[in-house]
């Protein structure tokens, strides 16, 4: 039954995309210069940060390419009972789940304005590309991220939606010290500051762990309300901005920003052969590296996306919280009514978030004991993952 499943995911989500985008991303048969960005005086927006079209294109290349692109890949360990090789036609939610996540470890640990070079080996760009190869062993694998949904009743080679791929994340985060980041996922459209507070306050006030915060929203029945386009805008404008996971109906795309009334994008629809980029050394992991780099980013019109998604921040200090809430109040949750979503000290009493939810029962998981480059591996089927979490001190 799962193979059927599968079978018929890989037939109905393949991406358009993929038929016109060769081997290393670029565009097939493409004659001239590509239009990635419109060749006409306007501002382009992309994670906060504004450049001119005409005057800044490489340097919005260089940015684009700078970002995690995480696709489709072929060739990996077998996943799951049905033994997948490969998670085309299913795993792109996932992927847009690790390109939000990447971004975040990328603006957390090497700054907003590092840029990725072919030549890079930078130990701590490293550090976090590891991070995401398609192996048992790496934190933020397909694989990890594919067992750890069927704790959620999601099956390998199942579509997973946005916000149970960042209650996903959420969890796996808490196993990754070295990452030193706190998830915390706004429920029904509300972000809720005493939870946020628990979540990232440490032993003292002064004390503050680095917090993505993932907002899931639905915006419309079929098709997205006009009127929240503005506040999606701004949200992409703030300098705390890590991009929205969304698409379009049935196919998964990380935006990090815009160009007047297109949302630009990174697809996850073209598949690579998996492989370890390990430490670089060698001209297949040059390759690896490279296969992870996109200067292209793609348009779509805002009016066309999906309008189930998460607007995501990162917040590396309680002062950029307090800073992010402040525009949130006065900039973005302004421009519509109703608000693109709501901020509230505490939640309502019999008010459940996912952490009230009883989840099946967690795989058993091997997990690192103090050095982040001790190998993990997902294993049997028996404890809950949350009470190891709360004993190593997560939320």
């Amino acid at each position: 039954m799962l193979v059927s499943l599968y079978a018929q995911l890989q037939r109905g989500m393949d991406s358009v995309f993929e038929a016109y985008l060769g081997p290393d991303g670029v565009l097939a048969g493409a004659v001239g210069e590509i239009e990635d960005i419109p060749k006409r005086n306007t501002n382009v927006w992309l994670l906060g940060k504004r450049y001119n079209a005409i005057q800044e294109l490489e340097p919005i290349r260089r940015d684009i390419q700078s970002r995690l692109w995480c696709t489709y890949r072929h060739g990996f360990v077998p996943l799951g009972e049905v033994q997948l090789t490969t998670d085309k036609g299913w795993g792109c939610m996932l992927r847009c789940g690790q390109m939000v996540l990447a971004q975040a470890l990328i603006d957390l640990h090497l700054g907003r304005d590092w840029f990725w070079t072919p030549d890079c080996r930078d130990a701590t760009y490293l550090k976090i590309v590891n991070r995401f190869e398609d192996t048992r062993k790496s934190y933020y694998s397909i694989h990890q991220i594919a067992l750890m949904g069927e704790s959620q009743n999601k099956a390998v080679g199942e579509w997973l939606g946005p916000n149970t791929v960042a209650q996903i994340l959420k969890i796996l985060v808490r196993f990754d010290d070295w990452s030193s980041l706190a998830v915390h996922v706004a429920m029904d459209s509300t972000v809720v500051l005493d939870d946020i507070y628990t979540c990232c306050q440490e032993s003292s006030e002064s004390s503050w762990k680095p917090l993505l915060l993932i907002v899931p929203l639905r915006l419309g029945i079929t098709d997205i309300n006009p009127i929240y386009i503005p506040a999606l805008k701004r949200c992409l404008e703030l300098s705390s901005s890590c991009g929205m996971i969304g698409g379009r109906p049935n196919q998964a795309l990380y935006f990090l920003g815009y160009v007047d009334d297109e949302v630009l994008y990174l697809d996850p629809h073209t598949t690579q052969r998996a492989g370890a980029v390990a430490q670089k050394t060698t001209a297949a992991e040059r390759e690896l590296d490279e296969s992870y780099h996109q200067k292209y980013a793609a348009r779509l019109s805002f009016g066309a996306m999906d309008p189930s998604l998460a607007v995501c921040f990162l917040c590396k200090t309680r002062d950029s919280f307090e800073e992010l809430l402040q525009q949130l109040r006065q900039d973005v949750l302004t421009l519509s009514t109703p608000a693109l979503f709501e901020i509230s000290q505490s939640r309502a009493v019999d008010w459940d978030t996912a952490d009230d939810i009883e989840w099946p029962a967690m795989p058993d998981i091997d997990w690192p004991a103090s050095s982040d480059s001790e190998p993990f591996a997902l294993v049997g089927n028996s404890s809950d993952v949350d009470s190891k979490a709360r004993e190593r001190g997560g939320d």
